[in-house]
């Protein structure tokens, strides 16, 4: 399969705090976030003196061994798992990233992408810094312990008042856990609770990107995490603060369209409904006269759902994917063509023979991989392949935590749909028109969302950003 022919996901964090199985929480967290990256995953925990840390590179499960997690022993904790937007992908940019500072000990864990982070590392490496990763994250850490204000608090309001673009993170020192997402809300973070049981008299207070992480560890969604709010959880309670002025809320649509897991809500808003809208509005504007509609698993599974109820037309999974697929394996000498695509995907012939199909799927990056399974679908006797996709064409490049192409390699920047029709070889082509795509995700009064990745306007200035200059900031 082509490389990056999908956005890969970002990053996903979690804290526990006040638990006596904080780093078993954490582990669990991590790995119910794990489709948010598969590069490197990381855990610290505190036993209230002193932090403990292990990262590595690899899976969560693979990581955290039961021996391993009993090195961790801790009432507080927070964890980390990781796909690079910024930063090479190597252990030494795993997180979190642990420093002991002017302000005691601490550890980091972000989610997104700084896009004055050059700017501002250029400037302190001129005074004198040190980095030890190339990761952007790295940059909060100094600028928290370079801040003239003397508790640690101030200095992480301090420091996220000098960072621009989307972060979502969450921090940890021997007793405390602190979390806060940038002042436009690019990212997605989650408060939670544990009620108290048995020898246990508080609560448990927990934080995750997305709150099926909450599901599996028992814990109650309570609410988002504000933009600009930096919440402090320590044995003084819950407190609460605006380190930075209200901006325009630009929460990241494609959370909706693909990233988060159709179990969990997101900016206040369950996925599932989301998508199941995407799948309808999506039928509304671009019917098809067709006998099947199959899902290019799993990504277009629950916008087919939606498009099969508002259209009619029965839903059948006609394509199989393998969940075992390792990260490597041995491909015949004697090549196969389209060897990549058929080592997840399988077509189910005796469904799809004869049969005129709508393939649902959420977007198109590069379009070789569509332009395979449409080959696929078609060398499995269907009659038509139509092609719908739920969101609008991608013409631009993330700046804000997702890993995308440079515009020149995105297919909808320099082609038109008709032509992009062409090249995957389907019958037809539709995507999902940018007021729907809104419309199905209610963007409005209370979240309004990012959606640069479809219209090339941004919300913030580019300032390291080579590609785009002058940047095209977005005007509310």
């Amino acid at each position: 399969m082509a490389k990056n022919d999908k956005f890969r996901d970002e990053c996903g964090v979690v804290a526990v705090y006040s638990h006596p199985e904080a780093e078993t929480l954490a582990y669990l967290g991590l790995h119910a976030l794990q489709h948010r990256g598969q590069e490197s995953a990381g855990i610290v925990t505190s036993d209230g003196m002193s932090l403990h840390i292990h990262k590595a590179m690899g899976l969560v499960a693979d990581i955290f061994t039961e021996k391993r997690l009993s090195t961790l022993r801790g009432t507080l904790a927070i964890g980390h798992t990781r796909y690079s937007t910024t930063g090479d992908s190597a252990l030494l940019n795993a997180q979190p990233i642990l420093v002991q500072s002017n302000k005691g000990m601490v550890a980091l864990a972000h989610n997104g992408n700084l896009t004055n982070a050059g700017e501002i590392r250029a400037r302190m490496e001129a005074q004198g810094s040190i980095f030890q990763t190339s990761s952007d994250t790295e940059v909060i850490v100094h600028l928290i312990a370079q801040s003239r204000e003397h508790t640690l608090p101030e200095a992480i309001a301090d420091a996220l008042r000098r960072v621009e673009g989307a972060f979502s993170l969450v921090m940890i020192s021997p007793d405390r856990i602190f979390a806060a997402r940038d002042p436009r809300g690019f990212r997605p973070l989650a408060m939670g609770r544990i009620p108290a049981q048995g020898d246990r008299h508080q609560d448990t207070i927990v934080f995750a990107s997305e709150t099926c992480a909450f599901d599996l560890i028992g814990a109650t969604y309570e609410r988002e995490v504000k933009p600009g709010e930096l919440i402090i959880v320590g044995p003084e309670g819950i407190k609460s603060r605006s380190y930075s002025p209200a901006m325009s809320q630009s929460s990241c649509i494609f959370e909706h369209v693909y990233f988060s897991r159709p179990d969990s809500r997101v900016f206040g808003r369950p996925v599932q409904e989301s998508r199941e809208q995407l799948g309808r509005q999506l039928a509304i504007e671009a019917p098809a006269d067709a006998d099947l509609i199959v899902p290019v698993p799993d990504s277009g599974v629950t916008a087919a759902m939606g498009y099969a109820a508002e259209s009619g037309i029965p839903l059948r999974f006609g394509l199989i994917r393998n969940h075992y697929v390792g990260r490597t394996f041995i491909e015949p000498q004697q090549s196969v063509r389209d060897f990549g695509v058929k080592l997840k995907l399988n077509p189910v012939r005796s469904l799809l023979e004869g049969k005129r199909v709508v393939l649902i799927d959420d977007s198109i990056v590069r379009g070789t991989t569509s332009k395979k399974i449409v080959r696929m679908v078609r060398s499995a006797g269907a009659k038509e392949v139509h092609l719908r996709i739920s969101c609008p064409p991608t013409i631009s490049p993330c700046f804000y935590g997702v890993d995308t192409p440079r515009k020149k390699e995105l297919i909808a920047a320099n082609n038109t749909v008709e032509e992009i029709r062409k090249y995957i070889g389907a019958d037809s082509l539709a995507y999902l028109s940018l007021d729907g795509l809104k419309k199905a995700c209610r963007d409005g009064e209370k979240t309004t969302y990012c959606t640069a990745c479809y219209t090339g306007r941004y919300p913030t200035n580019l300032v390291d950003v080579e590609e785009i200059q002058p940047a095209t900031v977005e005007k509310r």
